[in-house]
């Protein structure tokens, strides 16, 4: 029986009705509902603002001002009286306290501080009050010298060769580290060039990166065989470039170059002293400098040994005039060049019989060949030292010798009748 295209259109509509849908109900829109319920916090919102508000209002909080600042310097604490810092306040940018500042402890470190003039130098900073600390690589630097100062907490004692950078937040650097005797920079001329250059730079580059003042101890060699007599700051000298103490003579006239060069080329304040013969207790018995071999030879019955004709001549400063003038030299205001040391001129013959009158006056005296590139004569002109840091030697030979001599034969016989301890209050 077939059916009309009425009754089949009918049956379709209604098998479409009855079939249920697959597609997902349309979310709702979340506009309305969430900015309905937002409107209404808002309120609520408000009155916590003002709450807070009152709250801090009412009771304000109070710095504690027993605790540190959190913006304090982390390099070098500028201690400063209430006048300076008034004086300062309106120009921020020129506060800047030297090294040279009284009344304020410094921490220093003396690189070349476990040897002889180091040591004394070490002393006189410590008694100062000030905090030391030493890098020594110990080639000619002794541990005993400064022995007395490991328990010291103002002291520190740092085995490093300065050939190699370190990092330290000081405010000063003394700067002494070399061999200064013809048989220890003779030993190894590379390794002392390398120690005037490489190290002088890396001490002056830890200069530039804290601001520390830099002091650097020169060498009366730079004036090589000197044809002025005496010597002055402005004489050039006489050096032979390629002689067998060339490692040292050359070397520190590098450093002083070097010095004078980051002082004009980076504002680093230095101060360069040129030391001249120095003898004290504390100095290497057989470092092969005619004071110490005097009196090791003279102690041994041992005959003098004079190199040459014996005229040549020297000029001998006591190790705590130099000291004393290295420590007004760091806390002046002029760079130097400074000569240091003692005008009173000495030939080698002179200073064997000041020697026979100290120890033994029948100590013999043996000639030998002379050196290679000895200098003939060596005085220091210290008349600018004299003006501008108001220093000259105090001691003379004949009043320093014995001291020296009580520390040889102590050391040597460890002998400590009438020896001395090695201080420095022979003045």
């Amino acid at each position: 029986m077939s059916s009309s295209p009425a009754s089949e259109l009918i049956h379709r509509a209604q098998s479409r009705a009855r079939k249920p849908t697959t597609d997902p109900p349309h979310p709702p829109q979340p506009g309305a509902p969430m900015s309905r319920a937002f409107r209404n916090r808002i309120p609520f919102l408000l009155v916590g603002i003002a709450i807070s508000a009152l709250f801090f209002h009412t009771f304000p909080i109070v710095a504690d001002s027993s605790e540190p600042s959190a913006t304090l310097p982390t390099r070098r604490v500028l201690l400063e009286d209430s006048s300076y810092a008034t004086k300062t306040t309106s120009k921020p940018d020129a506060v800047r306290v030297p090294g040279g500042v009284k009344g304020r402890r410094k921490r220093i470190v003396v690189t070349g501080g476990a040897g002889f003039v180091g040591s004394h130098l070490v002393d006189r900073l410590i008694e100062r009050g000030d905090s030391v600390i030493v890098i020594d690589n110990m080639f000619t630097g002794r541990k005993e010298n400064v022995l007395h100062h490991l328990r010291n907490p103002n002291f520190e004692l740092i085995r490093h060769d300065v050939v190699e950078p370190i990092l330290l937040e000081v405010d000063q650097i003394y700067h002494l580290a070399c061999p200064a005797s013809p048989v220890h920079y003779k030993y190894n001329p590379v390794k002392t060039i390398k120690t005037n250059v490489m190290g002088t730079l890396n001490m002056l580059g830890l200069a530039k990166r804290i601001n520390a003042r830099f002091l650097l101890t020169s060498t009366s060699e730079v004036y090589g065989d000197p044809l002025q007599h005496p010597q002055v700051e402005t004489y050039w000298g006489n050096v032979n470039p390629i002689g067998v103490r060339s490692c040292y003579d050359e070397g520190k006239r590098v450093a002083e170059t070097l010095s004078m060069d980051y002082h004009r080329g980076a504002g680093i304040e230095v101060r360069i002293a040129r030391i001249f013969n120095t003898y004290g207790p504390r100095m290497s018995i057989d470092d092969g400098r005619v004071v110490s071999n005097f009196v090791a030879q003279a102690l041994r019955k041992e005959p003098m040994t004079v190199y040459g004709d014996g005229k040549q001549t020297r000029s001998f400063q006591f190790v705590s005039d130099l000291v004393e003038g290295l420590m007004r030299l760091m806390e002046g205001d002029h760079v130097g060049p400074f000569n240091l040391g003692n005008p009173g001129e000495f030939t080698m013959l002179e200073l064997a019989q000041v020697v026979q009158e100290t120890i033994d006056k029948n100590a013999k005296i043996e000639f030998r060949p002379n050196t290679e590139d000895d200098p003939h004569k060596r005085k220091p002109d210290i008349s600018k030292a004299k003006e501008l840091l108001g220093w000259q030697p105090t001691v003379s030979l004949r009043e320093g010798l014995p001291r020296m001599v009580s520390d040889f034969r102590q050391r040597l016989f460890g002998d400590s009748k009438g020896s001395l301890d090695g201080s420095l209050s022979a003045e």
